[in-house]
């Protein structure tokens, strides 16, 4: 273990800064005003509009950038917001012609829900009349998931490129999972959910189990993908449509000790990550047994005297950063708001990626007075990248060096 522990310090370390990586990040403002922001999603159907999600309630909505006066959405009646609760994560499916969109939020109970609106006739204002809670376990299941404690309530929501959505669920809160409910086949806590949300209006539960889901006859809720996670507060997929992988890479937030990338090749379904036996790598609460093994561990882990809660980010498939980046994974760490970027070097047999080449880019970005808490990150339709500073209320757009000056054309020698 302290050997594992040298290595993950020694490559936190400012020595790891390599050639043509390190000073080649600037930040430039997207928009601002933002009262703690958890998510920051374009619109798939207006590249010119955005939308910020707030923890308090409200969908803010981002045109050319300016923010709108009217919120896509506003439920701040609807939830309890504050510390780990409130407006989580939003997400539009494939189909944008549909007018559907997705949101996470804790109840006024606590609880998870995942609820389906429409657009209005405004296509930047959602329709609440048109409010569908899925439900849980069939039609005459609850509307809401049970959390039995106020954190580790997850909440981000994203369509893979199998057109099915993912909802990742933490374990459920306190402290060491005392449920056991990560490594629970009969709880959807602590595990990612997949299922298909392309149904009819009219259908009472508001989705279908995809048929090739891992544990349809295994025992387990039907809409589980893979077990072991104790709060995946942002997690993504690697864009295919832009030459990436089709890979989920999970930022997982830990317990005490150890923060955690976990990555999983594209339609590998069924892995256990292996919470609350393990934190990373490491071994935790082994008093009783996993779900299942194999133990699937993370690709990268850090420490807490780097930092204490992972934000998940994005394999990089834009250009404005330059060629270098081109598939790295970008993610930071909540409290302290730092900033880094991860090399993946994936084996064409697996599939599977290791990690290597980090560097950190938190000082070339402006530091923590420029960054604050980052809560998220986003993408855009061309693959660039945005930060959401949660304590800061902004959204920044990431930069390249900026270009060299265009050299004149046309001089001649005049003499005198």
């Amino acid at each position: 273990m302290k050997r594992i522990r040298a290595m993950a310090l020694g490559c936190l370390c400012a020595c790891t800064i390599c050639a043509g990586l390190d000073a080649q990040l600037r930040t430039r403002v997207q928009a601002t005003g933002f009262n703690s922001p958890t998510a920051f999603v374009p619109d798939p159907a207006d590249s010119g509009v955005q939308f910020v999600v707030q923890q308090d309630g409200r969908i803010r909505t981002v045109r050319g950038g300016t923010t709108l006066a009217t919120d896509l959405l506003d439920v701040r009646g609807d939830i309890v917001s504050g510390g780990e609760q409130g407006l989580l994560g939003l997400a539009f499916p494939p189909d944008a012609a549909s007018g559907r969109l997705f949101v996470n939020f804790t109840d006024r109970a606590g609880n998870t829900v995942v609820a389906r609106f429409r657009r209005s006739s405004d296509p930047v204002v959602a329709d609440r009349t048109s409010r569908f809670d899925l439900r849980w376990g069939g039609a005459a299941g609850p509307a809401y998931i049970v959390q039995p404690f106020a954190n580790h309530n997850g909440g981000n929501l994203v369509f893979g490129p199998d057109g099915y959505l993912y909802i990742g669920l933490g374990d459920g809160g306190a402290g060491d999972d005392p449920g056991h409910r990560a490594q629970s086949r009969s709880e959807l806590l602590g595990k990612m959910l997949r299922v298909d949300v392309a149904v009819p209006d009219t259908d009472p539960i508001g989705y279908r189990i995809p048929p090739d889901n891992p544990f349809i006859a295994a025992g387990a809720r039907p809409e589980i993908w893979a077990f072991g996670l104790r709060n995946p507060w942002r997690y993504s997929f690697d864009d295919p449509l832009r030459g990436g992988t089709g890979a989920l890479v999970i930022g997982d937030v830990g317990q005490n000790r150890w923060e955690e990338v976990d990555y999983e090749p594209a339609n590998r379904s069924g892995r256990n990550y292996g919470w609350r036996n393990r934190e990373g790598a490491h071994d935790n609460v082994t008093s009783l047994p996993p779900a299942y093994e194999p133990l699937i561990g993370p690709i990268h882990e850090y420490d807490h005297t780097v930092g204490q809660s992972i934000t998940g980010g994005y394999v990089y498939r834009g250009s404005a950063l330059g060629s270098a980046f081109q598939g790295r994974y970008f993610f930071a760490d909540f409290i302290q708001g730092r900033v880094w970027s991860l090399g993946l070097t994936i084996d064409p047999g697996t599939r599977e990626a290791r990690a290597g080449n980090l560097v950190e880019h938190t000082a070339e970005l402006g530091g923590f007075s420029t960054l604050g808490n980052v809560s998220s990150f986003a993408v855009d339709a061309s693959g660039e990248l945005y930060i959401v500073s949660y304590s800061r209320g902004v959204i920044l757009r990431l930069l390249g060096p900026p270009a060299a000056p265009t050299a004149p054309a046309g001089l001649r020698i005049i003499h005198p």
